[in-house]
């Protein structure tokens, strides 16, 4: 616990900082106390928020106090937490790269001074890990974006960008779960919802996970869009409880 503290954050939150600095090894201390927290089901917690390097948890103060909180995070916290521990989950996220679904491949290729194909080839290449959910509901905050594929966002945002839109903005890449405006550089398009307000649990993905994007063609975009439509599709999973 060398370097976490505990912070008050309001008369009904409690703020854990685990660090100053974004890093893999941080965000699989922080996943690793958020499901040791689920397993223990500590009464009178109400949310659990993860973010880059801190956990902000909220909590009913009519059930647990501020101290009491404070002793059984501590507790928790004593107990070695191994980076690495938890088990690794990735999701498989199919992409149509360019065309319509990717109206600014070439601009982001240009930029890189890379083909379209190698783009695609760079962007698919790696398993990004989500640091964090935000901004939208469902909307990932991913590292690991290779740095020739950095590119600045758009120099005047669009009104709407279609839900599963996939782009990159400044040194991030991610998916719309929703229709919004935004400034981000599209270069494809999922068929997958990422968050759906009528599915059992909303989200798709938790922090810590990892997306690993996989390239498809226009046929397989619109068979697995049927398939998303009528509730029978599966996005593939890849360790803790997939495959």
């Amino acid at each position: 616990m060398d370097n976490i503290r505990i912070l008050t954050a309001g008369d009904s939150s409690i703020l854990i900082e685990f660090g100053k600095e974004i890093s893999p090894e941080i965000n699989r201390k922080i996943s690793a106390t958020v499901q040791m927290m689920k397993e223990q089901h500590i009464e009178g917690v109400v949310d659990v928020i993860p973010a880059f390097c801190s956990l902000l948890i909220n909590y009913d103060p009519r059930v647990i106090s501020y101290g009491e909180i404070s002793e059984r995070m501590q507790a928790l916290l004593k107990l070695e937490i191994r980076a690495g521990e938890q088990k690794k989950r990735i999701f498989e996220i199919p992409v149509c790269y360019g065309g319509e679904y990717g109206p600014d491949i070439a601009n982001i290729a240009e930029h890189a001074g890379l083909s379209e194909e190698e783009v695609i080839k760079l962007h698919s290449s790696r398993d990004y890990l989500i640091y964090m959910l935000g901004f939208l509901p469902g909307f990932c905050y991913l590292g690991g974006l290779d740095e020739r594929l950095h590119t600045p966002r758009l120099a005047n945002p669009r009104i709407k960008i279609n839900a599963g839109s996939v782009g990159i903005g400044g040194s991030q890449t991610g998916i719309y779960p929703l229709d919004s405006p935004g400034g981000w550089q599209l270069m494809g398009m999922t068929p997958v919802k990422t968050y759906d307000p009528e599915r059992e649990v909303p989200i798709l993905v938790e922090a810590g996970d990892y997306i690993r994007f996989v390239p498809i063609d226009k046929e397989t975009f619109d068979d697995i869009s049927a398939k998303v439509q009528n509730g029978t599709y599966e996005c593939r999973i890849i360790g803790g409880d997939g495959e």
